[in-house]
């Protein structure tokens, strides 16, 4: 049996952000549990629902040197839906009502978890032979395993992965603030290890140190290693690139699933979405107060609304959209001027705009399931869950060809009458208005090959299953080395 151990700083259903959590709760169910012992780490925070701190069972407790002092480490377990968690405790780290605060602090209270995460495995008796780190608050894991964990027997062979969900975010301060929090010494903070630009940084030391890396697409992969994309560390991504996979994240089928999906008004599938998809349609159009036609073309967003996700595209030919013969309905929250952008539209064109300005689950899936076209217009991507929400309900995506955009959306191309979606190149307000009414023209005057669209959207296979054989097969390279 491999044991692997995920570390990570957030996971469905206990704690959620971003696609981060999507991917650490669903993908430990997708592995073969005859040949693969996954498990989680995460920090307890407070704002974990009660209903799930309630099954958490306190396992033991000990008091570990930080920082100067000796800080309460608690260990809290809990099997969920045959997966077995195992929770950090420390309320001084992690109380408040998000997992992330004041940037300071989150580098303080992540260098603390990445030492804590490995110093209860001894405790709880589980060795990994892979500790597979998502993202920059997991990055000194690698390190602390050539550093002050090298010593001990228990830890001597344990191999890393470090996932780059995003490589934006990396836990960057001063090199004096990185070397007290992580506690290493002067021989981590040169150019080759974690300094860059003057400034320490936590996800750098992850990932010269990692044995692998992996990011969540094969696009992606190539983008990081350019000046445009690589944030900074391009170069070292160059360096390691024999060592870089890209594996696209999957999408949990028993959550997304058009046929069974219980926040949806009318289910529906492959077969027969032509008749039915179109309920829904009407039903959100009475929900939120827009022109009840089920023939009009409804588009749907549902996104952070920041520069990433190209708002600043969608803001510049807001005006012309709001001409076409289209509904627009938004859900998100974000920087103020997008959100007020939004409602301003919605004030305008009340029968045509419905800015929604707050995240809700269950609107989210109405979305999916309700809308002709899913519009994501991204700056950069590294996978991208919504286009592959969208595809699983047969609402015909508008992306921008970049990271997993462009590896999960296939361009519609009328000649060979087939395609997924509607894709541009260029980051150009233009383009993305001519892709937007070139997908109104499918819709209207070619309604044949626009349902040849969604259904072959629908039929895409982008479940968990095939991302996980992936995994399996680094995990299994990994151990043979």
């Amino acid at each position: 049996m491999k044991k692997i151990l995920f570390a990570a700083s957030e996971c469905v259903p206990f704690v959620k952000t971003g696609g981060l959590a999507d991917v650490v709760g669903s993908l430990p169910a997708y592995f073969n549990d005859d040949e693969f012992d996954v498990r989680v780490v995460l920090p307890k925070y407070t704002c974990i629902p009660e209903k799930f701190t309630s099954q958490m069972r306190y396992v033991t407790h000990f008091y570990m040197p930080y920082m100067g002092r000796d800080r309460y480490v608690g260990i809290m377990e809990l099997v969920h839906e045959g997966i077995h968690y195992y929770f950090v405790d420390n309320e001084d780290y992690y109380s408040g009502k998000a997992p992330y605060t004041d940037a300071y602090y989150d580098l303080e209270k992540f260098a603390f978890f990445c030492n804590a995460a490995l110093s209860i495995l001894p405790v709880v008796e589980f060795r990994p032979d892979i500790i597979h780190c998502h993202d920059w608050q997991t990055g000194l894991i690698p390190v602390y395993l050539k550093d002050r964990f090298a010593g001990s027997e228990f830890f001597r062979g344990i191999k890393t992965v470090v996932t780059i969900h995003n490589l934006k975010f990396q836990g960057i301060w001063s090199v004096d603030t990185i070397k007290a929090i992580s506690m290493l010494s002067d021989y981590y903070f040169t150019s080759d290890k974690m300094e860059a630009y003057g400034n320490g940084n936590m996800f750098k030391g992850g990932l010269v140190y990692a044995d692998r890396i992996t990011t969540v697409s094969k696009t992606y992969v190539e983008e990081i290693k350019t000046p445009e994309y690589g944030e900074g560390l391009h170069g070292l991504m160059q360096a390691r690139s024999n060592d870089l996979v890209g594996i696209v994240n999957g999408l949990d089928y028993r959550v997304y699933d058009p046929e069974n999906d219980p926040l949806i008004p009318r289910n529906y599938n492959v077969d027969n979405f032509r008749k039915l998809k179109k309920y829904n349609k009407t039903a959100l159009q009475e929900q939120l107060g827009l022109k009840v036609d089920s023939k009009i073309m409804m588009i749907g967003i549902v996104s952070r609304l920041t520069d990433q996700k190209g708002f600043d595209l969608i803001d510049a030919v807001m005006e012309q959209i709001c001409q076409d013969e289209i509904q627009l309905v938004v859900l998100g929250t974000g920087e103020e001027r997008y959100e007020k952008m939004f409602r301003y539209y919605a004030e305008k064109y009340p029968e045509k705009i419905s800015a929604n300005i707050r995240y809700n689950e269950a609107m989210s899936h109405e979305i999916y399931a309700a809308c002709d076209a899913f519009l994501m217009p991204s700056r950069f991507e590294p996978c991208g869950l919504s286009q592959l929400m969208s595809l699983r309900y047969g609402t015909v995506p508008i992306v921008r060809e970049t990271g997993g955009l462009f590896d999960t959306v296939d361009a519609y191309n009328e000649y060979e009458h087939y395609g997924t979606g509607f894709s541009f190149a260029n980051y150009n307000a233009e383009e993305l208005l001519n892709t937007i009414r070139y997908a109104e023209y499918i819709y209207y005057d070619k309604k044949r090959d626009w349902n040849r669209i969604a259904e072959f959207a629908m039929q895409a296979d982008f479940s968990w299953n095939r991302s996980a054989r992936e995994y399996e097969e680094l995990y299994r390279e990994l151990l043979e080395d």
